[in-house]
């Protein structure tokens, strides 16, 4: 198993700064971390972008074989062809003392409606999502659901939310990450997992 070569007191900051605090929080960071070849870099100035961490839930329905997402805006897509509005997990941040388990139910109750217990979560994994600017990090779990008693527009009106049920066979899921038409990579990540483990899932949630 591969252990890293240097850890956390491997990088010296001499200067950390904050110059925005908003929804996210960006740090200006002057650092120093130690080369493979020995010694230390040269000082090196480096922006962070700081957010809370994160939990998506992969909801999919065995007797079915479908998976329940979202769709909905996201300003970070406005430039790309197919436009803002993505295909997505349940997901949301844990801005709370709760469990990274306990948003997730909350999450897929405020944004499909889906009532799920905390026992059927299985982990799928957990991640860095844009380590070269960021420390946000995901857990994304899978849940068994009844796909049929999902449906409708969620979310949080206080939040701006405007969050649609889109049930999808989980063949056509597939196809539609083989042809590129899935843009965001937890949702890469969940349905190349899913298509996995489906026939274990279905072994163990069908009865």
């Amino acid at each position: 198993m591969h252990k890293p070569t240097f850890k956390r007191p491997d990088v010296r900051i001499g200067h950390q700064e904050t110059v925005y605090h908003g929804f996210y929080q960006v740090l200006k960071l002057k650092l120093q971390h130690r080369l493979f070849k020995g010694g230390w870099s040269k000082e090196l100035q480096r922006e962070l972008v700081v957010r809370l961490p994160a939990v998506a839930v992969l909801m999919y329905d065995a007797k079915t074989d479908q998976v329940v997402l979202i769709e909905q805006f996201r300003v970070g897509g406005m430039a790309h062809e197919n436009g803002p509005w993505q295909l997505e997990m349940v997901a949301g941040m844990i801005d709370t003392q709760e469990t990274s388990e306990q948003v997730a139910v909350r999450e897929c109750k405020e944004e499909s409606g889906a009532v799920i217990a905390q026992r059927d979560l299985e982990l799928v994994c957990k991640y860095l999502v844009t380590p070269g600017g960021s420390n946000e990090s995901l857990a994304i779990y899978c849940a068994p659901v009844d796909a049929s008693q999902i449906a409708g527009i969620h979310g949080l009106p206080t939040e701006g939310e405007d969050i649609k049920v889109q049930v999808i066979n989980r063949p056509d899921l597939w196809h539609m990450l083989e042809q590129g038409q899935l843009t965001n990579a937890a949702t890469i990540i969940a349905t190349q997992w899913l298509q996995i483990h489906y026939p274990r899932l279905q072994g163990q949630w069908r009865s």
